[in-house]
């Protein structure tokens, strides 16, 4: 019987592992779309060019249009 109560344990185990990253994942971040916006709004001033190092060339796509 301790086996089979054994078994039962690790799956639960395992089941409720991958509920709560799903939850991380999916459910929380919907729930705090203002904080996420708010995150938005801070870095809608920063000019990439400005930012990036003087060394690499920008990103372009490898399949754009020519």
């Amino acid at each position: 019987m301790s086996g089979n109560l054994r078994t039962a344990l690790v799956s639960r185990g395992f089941i409720s592992l991958v509920g709560a990253a799903c939850y991380l994942i999916y459910s929380r971040p919907l729930m705090r779309l203002g904080e996420r916006k708010k995150e938005a709004v801070r870095g809608a001033g920063i000019v990439p060019e400005a930012v990036q190092p003087p060394g690499p060339t920008a990103w372009s796509a490898p399949f754009g249009r020519k």
